[in-house]
């Protein structure tokens, strides 16, 4: 490890369950940081801690509450003392058309990868400034061009990117690093059902032959890794990405584009197949949101 985080420092992973959390857990604990994985489904956290190197912990809590947030960062600092690195990797998506998606899930898309990543910054910051830590939040390549379908998706991974520009720039004077991760496709279970949805398909298809190839996410997590030893203000995965950013005011059009074309004359049926939640994660999240929230309307 870089003279910044020695052996034994702490860790936070959102969104740590499965995929590029998971992943990104498993590198940093094998890295000599202490681990703590947060996120929604508790047994599958604490087995994948149980397969971490080193010592690690797992608190269950949903990002958007703000609460039991601030109760996790406590928990975290009592236990292990306040975190020097925190990766904001926690997302979910959907796929369908806008008009067709119930408005609480699509809502909940914007709450759990927009808002959740400012909650997530917010009680950690207290912490982050004590160590002149590393927040990376974890983007996407939806923030360079808009897919019809994941408008939700596209929404709240643009929102993160200006979000944590935004606070970069805000906490440098603070000696804490705020960086971006770009992450392509990668190979989690959040695309397993790709080939279900036409737009996405075909917007692969589309692309470069590097650019269609999925990455798995131990490959992803040590791109990510190495980022974080070095503060990256940008992290690419994979990291050809970086010659992307000055081309980025095509992408809106190359991506209208391909969805103009790979849309026309499809039927309504065909329009709507496949819509609702991508992913184990996104499904296990919604469950959750959909027991807990209020099933009739407040009465006035």
């Amino acid at each position: 490890m870089p003279a910044g985080y020695p052996e034994g420092r702490v860790a936070v992973v959102t969104g740590a369950a499965r995929g590029v959390g998971a992943a990104v857990a498993r590198e940093l604990s094998a890295r000599g940081l202490r681990v703590v994985l947060l996120g929604r489904e508790l047994e599958t956290l604490r087995e994948t801690a149980a397969g971490l190197p080193g010592s690690s912990y797992s608190i269950e809590a949903d990002i958007t509450d703000e609460a039991a947030m601030q109760g996790a960062a406590q928990c975290v600092a009592a236990r292990f003392g306040p975190a020097s690195v925190v990766v904001a990797n926690a997302g979910i998506s959907i796929a369908g058309p806008f008009a067709a998606c119930d408005a609480a899930l699509w809502n909940r898309v914007i709450e759990v990868n927009l808002i959740g990543s400012a909650v997530t910054a917010r009680v950690f910051l207290p912490q982050l400034l004590r160590t002149r830590g590393y927040l990376l939040q974890v983007a996407s390549t939806a923030a360079f061009g808009s897919a019809p379908m994941m408008s939700a998706y596209c929404a709240s991974k643009a929102g993160v990117e200006s979000f944590a520009v935004a606070l970069r720039n805000e906490m440098a004077p603070e000696g804490v690093g705020v960086g971006v991760a770009y992450l392509h496709w990668t190979g989690t279970d959040m695309i397993s059902e790709l080939d279900d949805h036409l737009v996405l398909r075909e917007l692969r298809r589309h692309q470069p032959a590097p650019a269609r190839r999925v990455h798995g996410p131990a490959e992803v997590a040590t791109w990510l890794a190495r980022g974080i030893e070095r503060r990256a203000p940008a992290v690419y995965a994979p990291p050809w990405l970086r010659l992307a950013q000055p081309l980025r005011p095509l992408f809106p059009y190359l991506v209208a584009r391909v969805a103009r074309r790979s849309l026309a004359g499809l039927s309504a049926d065909e329009l709507h197949r496949g819509v609702g939640v991508l992913g184990n994660g996104g499904r296990a999240d919604w469950e959750a949101y959909r027991s807990a929230r209020p099933t009739t309307p407040p009465q006035a």
